[in-house]
């Protein structure tokens, strides 16, 4: 891209932002109730925009991205929240002895992170076999039932699960060997 074209784009988006920071962070605290989350996530929508610039036609087709990127980025946060909260249960259920280091903690919300995000590429059925059959221990036949599936049905979701996997992590080792 040339620097003409970077500048006007930059422009956009300053104007993008002067014109609709304002209303998005207002919708986003009566949504969060958190002027705080709110501030991060108006910033973290604009951000993206910065990223992936748009053009819109006009102020109701802008508002209209914005509020869909930014409620993307609410799910994304309740859900991370979510999922430290659970940690954070699971901690609180184990001896004081067990307490994990701030490294290890932090890596255990990080990975916990990269699997919720691998679950939700995969088609709900085959999320949830893999997790009653790898993570709750449960037998074919005990996540048929629970499924309403039969047995094939759920080695196959398993299969698929195990496969979306090992594509991911070929794929992170491959850019790894890039980066070096």
């Amino acid at each position: 891209m040339g620097t003409a074209a970077f500048a006007l784009q930059h422009q956009q988006v300053e104007a993008l932002y002067t014109d609709h920071h304002g209303w998005l962070q207002s919708w986003l605290r009566y949504r969060l109730g958190n002027a705080g989350d709110a501030a991060d996530l108006a910033h973290d929508t604009f951000v993206r925009l910065m990223v992936r610039p748009r053009c819109f036609d006009n102020g109701r087709e802008a508002r209209a991205y914005l509020r869909t990127v930014a409620s993307g980025l609410c799910i994304d946060m309740w859900r991370h929240r979510e999922i430290e909260r659970a940690w954070l249960e699971t901690l609180a259920a184990q001896p004081e002895t067990y307490a994990p280091s701030a490294e290890d903690h932090t890596a255990v919300l990080q990975a916990l992170h990269e699997i919720d995000a691998m679950l939700r590429q995969l088609p709900p059925k085959a999320a949830r076999a893999f997790v009653l059959a790898m993570a709750c221990g449960m037998t074919h036949q005990e996540v048929a039932r629970e499924l309403a599936v039969s047995s094939r049905m759920v080695g196959h979701y398993i299969t698929q699960a195990m496969l979306h996997c090992m594509r991911l992590e070929a794929r992170s080792l491959a850019q790894g060997s890039e980066a070096s």
